[in-house]
């Protein structure tokens, strides 16, 4: 008969290990390619946690190996605590590099302990950008896991936090939009020193490095592409998202946000669009 601690140890193993193949479990190299330093665990409570790592040597990040035309993309975020000046972090899609892309952002801009952390929205179509709103998130992203999401499809993108919608960027028939070029999901970190923080004033502080992110609980209800056919596969329920249109409640948070958290608006730019703002401008 085994020794008993031996015994109790061998109990304990068997109970995580239980626990860890129960557990909600969402990030594999089926799902995802990674670079850079990824740790991924789970958590007390079960759930499986993916944490990108930024040194001076390198950041890290993850991709979707699936495309997909429109979807609902959400995740839980945790990000640097303290002092983050200087780091970028991100929830995007992207349907590549080209100077034809489309891309929807979610970007975090790192800054100094005490200051705001800054949510950088911004959409992309056919490579015309610079449309991007910038919101003081109103609590502290390194404390805690809080829920970002995109809502994605022919109609509009809603940017939404803690269920909170920030942003409504909708589809005009005349005005570039992104609609027909698939897109994968990206989480990065990375330094983001000349640009991050107060216009690059504010850089990295090497000597807090390692920093790291946390990411659980992502989910994709989306519509996934397929080979080079194209062809959409959207799973059961996606009306929801699919007609998912800005309601009584959104006007009243989007409002909300933009009287007491935007710090920077694309439309009110009249210095980086000497020739005019873009048409949606005037429309929302």
């Amino acid at each position: 008969m085994a020794p008993r601690p031996l015994a109790l140890a061998a109990a304990v193993l068997a109970a995580l290990l239980a626990a860890a193949s129960a557990a909600e479990s969402w990030f594999d190299e089926d799902k995802f390619t990674k670079h850079g330093e990824v740790r991924v665990r789970y958590d007390r409570s079960g759930r499986q946690v993916a944490s990108l790592m930024l040194d001076r040597r390198s950041g890290a990040g993850f991709i979707s190996k699936d495309k997909y035309l429109y979807g609902e993309f959400s995740v839980q975020m945790k990000l640097i605590p303290g002092n983050s000046a200087g780091t970028v972090t991100s929830f995007y899609l992207t349907s590549g590099e080209g100077d034809e892309h489309d891309e929807i952002d979610m970007e975090f801009m790192g800054n100094s302990s005490g200051s705001p952390v800054v949510l950088n929205t911004n959409v992309w179509a056919h490579g015309d950008g610079k449309k991007e709103h910038q919101f003081d998130l109103w609590f502290d992203p390194g404390a805690d896991f809080h829920t970002y999401t995109v809502v994605w499809n022919d109609k509009n993108i809603i940017f939404r936090v803690d269920g909170v919608t920030v942003r409504v960027f909708r589809r005009y028939a005349d005005l570039p939009y992104p609609h027909a070029k698939p897109m994968k999901v990206h989480a990065t970190l990375w330094d983001g020193s000349y640009w991050a923080t107060l216009q690059g004033n504010v850089t990295i502080d090497w000597s807090r490095a390692p920093f790291a992110v946390s990411y659980r609980a992502y989910s994709a209800r989306a519509c996934a592409v397929a080979g080079d056919a194209g062809r959409s596969s959207c799973p059961a329920g996606s009306d929801d998202w699919m007609g998912r249109r800005p309601d009584a409640t959104d006007a009243v948070t989007v409002a909300w946000a933009k009287r007491n958290l935007l710090r920077y608006n694309y439309c009110e730019d009249g210095w980086r669009f000497p020739k005019g703002f873009p048409g949606e401008c005037a429309r929302n």
